[in-house]
């Protein structure tokens, strides 16, 4: 990007494009991954999961309820790819033991990968797009913590997961009256289990206290870095199999968008939106857009290029920013929008069709809600 700039005479050094690979909000990404690591080595996430759905009644409805409720929790903390798979993979004697074919078979692929994305906006570390918002965000002079971004996003998550809930009942009513719910027997906790489950409690207490502690949540998640490969729970090949790709990802992301705010592109993108308009308008068109554009491609993408055009006008950037980030991680209509979508069509248990009709019913829900919580809820805040 350097030359480019430099050749069309604007100025930009080194330090605005290395400052996205290794910032604050890097390390924090890096540090919610190898937190997602110890807790798949050590199997912790299986045992959480275990735990809720087998004390779960035969209930159908609350058999998925609990399921929705394991999806979201674990994808706040890990990859939402991940979680899905893990789940589908927990999930498969339940639905062998179902007719095949049967609305609660549907309902269970469905649940999952929704589920995934929607917990994804919970933290900060759950999906790109809210790393992306928060440093650009940071950027701008708003302090917003870790902390804050749950207090914003988690109420959100909650309505959309019984909303979720409420829905795929409605389109998939079962057909039984119970399910059995073999689910393999849970291991004892080791000292190994113990210690990781420690570092999990200490890092998330310090990624929720750094507004007040001053240790930000990049040096918080450098620290679980340290624990994690200090102590040996982790290994040159656990090390390895961290999704450095994301990373890498994330860093030229955010290259992209300095790039396009230095070179002048969000301004002129931004000018085209008329100055007299509402901040209703701007935001229903912001998420739109980035609900179509997510469809089709990676929200990390979706969220570098609509970002930077964001805080380029003279709105309530900080709301479009937020509505922004969140609309990148809810917009669910094709298989390919998300990988837990493509997961779930690979099972076999659904189809396109089904998968188009649903998803679209809970991403205008998701686009709703969104939308009324940037403009009555987030504005209590800043």
């Amino acid at each position: 990007l350097l030359p480019v700039l430099e050749s069309n005479n604007i100025s930009a050094g080194k330090e605005d494009f290395l400052i996205s690979f290794f910032g604050d909000i890097t390390l924090l990404f890096m540090g919610g991954f190898v937190l997602a690591a110890l807790l798949n080595k050590y199997g912790i996430s299986r045992m959480i999961a275990r735990n809720i759905i087998k004390r779960t009644s035969t209930s159908p409805s609350r058999v998925l309820f609990s399921i929705i409720l394991v999806s979201s929790l674990l994808s706040m903390w890990m990859s939402n790819t991940a979680t899905a798979a893990m789940m589908f993979a927990i999930l498969a004697p339940i639905v062998m033991s179902l007719p095949e074919g049967s609305n609660f078979s549907k309902a269970l692929a469905l649940a999952i990968p929704f589920a995934c994305n929607l917990g994804g906006i919970g933290t900060p570390i759950g999906t790109p797009p809210n790393a992306i918002a928060m440093e650009y965000l940071q950027q701008m002079g708003f302090n917003i913590s870790f902390a804050l971004w749950m207090v914003i996003a988690v109420p959100l998550m909650i309505v959309l997961l019984i909303l979720l809930w409420r829905l795929i009942l409605k389109i998939y009513p079962p057909a039984v009256d119970h399910v059995e719910l073999e689910i393999e027997s849970i291991h004892e906790f080791r000292n190994e289990h113990y210690i990781v489950t420690g570092i999990f409690l200490i890092t998330v207490i310090g990624w929720l206290t750094s507004g007040y502690t001053g240790i930000s949540p990049g040096t918080v998640g450098l620290s679980v870095v340290l624990m994690a490969f200090g102590s040996q729970l982790l290994l040159t090949n656990d090390f390895r199999n961290i999704s450095w790709d994301i990373l890498f990802m994330l860093g030229g992301g955010l290259c992209l968008g300095a790039g396009i705010k230095l070179s002048g592109l969000a301004n002129s993108i931004a000018s085209l939106i008329p100055a007299a308009s509402s901040l209703w308008f701007v935001l229903i068109l912001l998420i739109l857009i980035a609900a179509v554009m997510t469809s089709f491609m990676s929200n990390t993408a979706t969220a570098n290029l609509l970002i930077p055009v964001a805080i380029s006008l003279p709105h309530g950037e900080i709301i479009l920013v937020i509505a922004i980030s969140l609309m990148c991680s809810s917009s669910m209509v094709l298989p390919i929008s998300t990988p837990p979508n493509a997961i779930a069509f690979g099972s076999g248990l659904i189809n396109s069709g089904e998968m188009m009709k649903s998803g679209t019913m809970i991403t205008i829900i998701s686009l709703i809600g969104i939308l009324l919580c940037c403009m009555f809820y987030v504005p209590l805040f800043f």
